[in-house]
């Protein structure tokens, strides 16, 4: 990714630093004045005061959702080590802001609600997107109405009352890529929401070709060692205020152990999604020759230039039944989520698109043959190795 400035604490000073520097040092150029090298860790649940009358006009400002300074009154409101987290994200992102919260799926659901009380209801969205997503706007349980488009489409689907159009790229789990800047001409000034979970900004940022909202699943390649949960949605200052609102008054708030690790996982970010994604070029090339594979997919950079790289989420249809597939696997592990340091194999018409209608995943291009594997840290040949044994072993 192409370096960018960053004002030092002198701001007459300007120094070039690239991605993989600020994700080291994002949410950490504070800590050597303050005697730290590791990221504080707090815990409080409630932060004392002696001065009600303070406290008081401090909350009328906290729960219009901008932020104040010096510590909180409660964890619900806001937590310093969550904040870090917040503000490291914003800036690989490009962004003003940054909301954190206990899920990805609660990040969603505060963009849906935040956007209906804004008094615009209607969603439009591509197919595919992660299952729960899907499953959330299809429901109109949080009050949003929904038009499902073609990315192609989208400007025609778009009403007075349009509040967020929402796309998945590289899309959850087929892998195919979506055209933001051509998706953000057609929005006609609609705010566009990416989920950029699946690239994450060492591979993308949506914001360079012109989104207005970025949400991930922290739990996934942010955070990089499936331990830590958590969603967090970047954006501009306006919007994210009203996600404040929304997160005090429903509490899906961010934990600071999760949010501690999260922070830590941003620093091998880069580092990670490069050897993870070079691995995954070699077994999208091998398993595309494999017999008992019929289609592999996986993102070429070129095709749209958004992605630096192919990435480290690929997915291939099995002509083997996938259930055996994912059963024979032995280094790999059979498990639903994605972006760990281990690699991981799952089938989505039985986990994580199993909560969407068979006729919705065949609309969004998922068939039942489909397998989806997050590339881990492993050994190329290693994996490929496990992978062609338990392809072989089916029947």
């Amino acid at each position: 990714m192409r370096p960018r400035l960053r004002r030092t604490a002198d701001p007459r000073v300007v120094t070039e630093q690239t991605f993989w520097t600020r994700a080291v040092h994002a949410g950490r150029d504070d800590l050597t004045d303050q005697g730290l090298h590791a990221v504080p860790l707090d815990l409080s649940t409630t932060y004392p005061s002696r001065d009600s009358r303070d406290e008081a006009e401090r909350l009328d400002v906290m729960t219009t959702g901008a932020q104040v300074p010096g510590m909180p009154i409660y964890a619900r409101l806001g937590n310093p080590t969550v904040a870090r987290f917040e503000g490291a994200i914003a800036e690989l992102e490009g962004c003003e802001s940054g909301v954190a919260f206990a899920s990805g799926m609660a990040a969603l659901s505060a963009c849906l609600l935040a956007t209906v009380a804004a008094g615009r209801p209607h969603v439009v969205a591509a197919r595919p997107l992660y299952g729960t997503s899907d499953h959330l706007i299809a429901s109109g349980l949080l009050g949003n109405q929904i038009t499902w488009a073609d990315p192609a489409d989208v400007g025609a689907a778009v009403r007075p009352e349009t509040g967020l159009i929402i796309v998945e790229t590289p899309a959850n789990p087929t892998l195919a890529e979506i055209d933001i800047r051509a998706v953000v001409d057609a929005a006609g000034g609609v705010p566009v929401l990416v989920d950029n979970t699946f690239a994450t900004p060492a591979l993308q940022r949506p914001t360079d070709f012109g989104a207005t909202v970025v949400l991930h699943s922290a739990t996934k390649f942010l955070g990089g060692h499936g331990d830590a949960m958590g969603g967090v949605v970047t954006c501009a200052e306006e919007f994210a205020q009203r996600l404040r609102q929304v997160r005090i008054a429903t509490g899906g708030v961010l934990h600071p152990s999760a949010a501690y690790l999260l922070q830590r996982g941003l620093a091998t970010l880069p580092v990670r999604m490069e050897r993870s994604s070079d691995t995954a070029a070699v077994l999208a090339e091998r398993l595309l020759a494999h017999p008992k594979v019929s289609a592999v997919h996986y993102p070429d950079p070129s095709k749209l230039g958004q992605l630096t790289t192919g990435g480290a989420m690929l997915s291939f249809e099995s002509e083997a039944p996938p259930h055996e597939v994912v059963s024979a696997v032995r280094l790999i592990t059979p498990a639903v989520s994605l972006g760990s340091t281990d690699t991981l194999l799952q089938h989505p018409a039985s986990l994580s698109h199993h909560i969407v209608a068979p006729q919705d995943r065949a609309a969004g291009g998922i068939p039942d043959s489909l397998l989806r594997l997050s590339v881990g840290l492993e050994s190329p040949e290693d994996l490929w190795h496990d992978l062609d044994q338990a392809l072989d072993r089916t029947t």
